[in-house]
């Protein structure tokens, strides 16, 4: 079954320029996923195109829009990457039939592949169950090269939800990562928001070792004790799987996610963050999650979004 569309460079658009300024001049659209397979590095965009795992999560629909918002947004960008680093948007996997498992194997697959050929995967959603088959992959690829992943998480919740009837769900991918692979699940959390999970997940994140920071430490102001830990968890492990889900963020400057929150963090400790994690020169892929253009306001979280995915990558490439 092919889960896979082509992507469109109708989605990358900006302001016009008579040499390469903009993203939109920078991007490669390659269709049948035509990886390239040569050993330089690059960077590999695809979008996961679903909703299955939030409506399985009982969230507001709408995330399978948020790749194509994204890529328009990042398309107007300034480019400030290297020169000799390509970029390349491979199209979306999306979902049929509600049959989020087929999706999965599916990014699970093409992540080993980018993986194998080079490439900096980034994955831009859709439900945040991508963690689960991006992670997978990261796993199989970093246990193969003898190195110890670890897994940093900017969200509001711990994504550590059982599974539902057997099935996955925009709540879980961590859970599931967690226990396919209990010896080599090494997680931090930033931003976690008591009121929005129970005290059970909180004895689950405990059983796990997850480490994390609840809301009220997740601050600017506390910048030296958040420095502080995620220094001691990067000096852990030797990868780094670093996923953004945009309803971390305050509703204020994110409003369009599946699960808003006005008592969200800020961009500016979330950045912060991206500069101490790029220092790390550990960072292997990264997907930006949970963007719903259904309910965004003048583009703020999709433009928010984008605005992550370039100061990542530029901060990492840099």
């Amino acid at each position: 079954m092919n889960l896979h569309q082509n992507p469109s460079p109708s989605q990358w658009m900006g302001r016009k320029s008579s040499q390469v300024e903009y993203w939109h001049q920078a991007v490669h659209t390659l269709a049948n996923l035509a990886l390239d397979q040569s050993s330089v590095k690059k960077v590999g965009i695809l979008g996961y195109a679903g909703e299955e795992g939030v409506k399985r999560n009982q969230g507001r629909l709408g995330t399978l829009e948020g790749p194509a918002s994204i890529r328009r947004s990042l398309g107007s960008l300034a480019h400030h990457l290297p020169t000799h680093l390509p970029l390349y948007d491979y199209g979306d996997v999306f979902t049929l039939d509600g049959d989020l498992e087929g999706s999965h194997r599916v990014i699970t697959e093409i992540s080993y592949q980018l993986l194998q050929s080079s490439h900096f995967p980034v994955w831009l959603g859709g439900g945040h169950d991508l963690a689960f088959a991006h992670g997978s992959a990261l796993l199989k690829y970093s246990q193969e090269q003898g190195k110890k992943l670890g897994i940093i998480n900017l969200d509001a919740h711990f994504d550590l939800r059982p599974l539902v009837d057997g099935k996955g769900h925009s709540g879980s991918p961590f859970y599931q990562l967690a226990n396919n692979h209990p010896s080599q699940f090494h997680y931090l959390a930033l931003g976690i928001q008591r009121a929005a999970n129970p005290k059970s997940l909180f004895q689950s994140a405990e059983k796990l070792n997850t480490k994390f920071l609840v809301m009220e430490d997740f601050r600017l102001k506390h910048w030296e004790y958040i420095e502080e830990q995620i220094c001691w968890f990067l000096d852990q492990v030797d990868a780094l799987y670093l996923s953004v889900d945009m309803d971390g963020f305050s509703s204020a400057f994110a409003p369009g996610v599946s699960a808003p929150s006005p008592m969200g963090f800020d961009p500016e400790v979330a950045f912060k963050v991206f500069d101490l994690v790029a220092k790390s020169k550990k960072l292997i892929s990264l997907d930006v999650v949970e963007l719903n253009p259904a309910y965004d306001q003048d583009l703020a979280t999709a433009r928010l979004a984008a605005r992550c995915v370039e100061y990542i990558l530029r901060k990492n490439f840099g």
